[in-house]
């Protein structure tokens, strides 16, 4: 079965790099330029500014997490963003559910999947 487009891979992606987001805000505060040059470092998950702020702005509007302006010592304030009560609980319940379709997938696709 062909995939046409990105459309399939794009909706598994964008599912993944929220939770992802919400994994650094799990770890600390962070601003936005920051978020998106930590996930750099996982290529897959890698996102460029046009798409981490938009995400940041839904995930603020849904209560998942909350920002406050703060003073940068290099340079103009800088919007720092944290996980809420609900997205602390959010980031349980998700990491819970990925662990599972994560161990869930790899039993299902199996080495060969790789190589395919």
């Amino acid at each position: 079965m062909a995939i046409e487009g990105e459309a399939i891979p794009s909706q598994l992606r964008k599912g993944v790099v929220e939770l992802a987001v919400l994994a650094l805000l799990h770890r600390g505060e962070a601003y936005g330029a920051e978020i998106v040059d930590r996930l750099v470092q996982y290529p897959g998950l890698a996102i460029s500014a046009g798409t981490a702020y938009p995400l940041l702005n839904r995930l603020k509007k849904t209560g998942l997490i909350t920002s406050e302006w703060q003073e940068s010592p290099v340079g103009p304030p800088r919007k720092y963003y944290r996980l809420s009560p609900a997205g602390e609980r959010a980031f349980v319940a998700m990491t819970k559910v990925w662990t599972a379709m994560s161990a869930d997938m790899t039993d299902l696709l199996g080495k060969d999947a790789t190589h395919a």
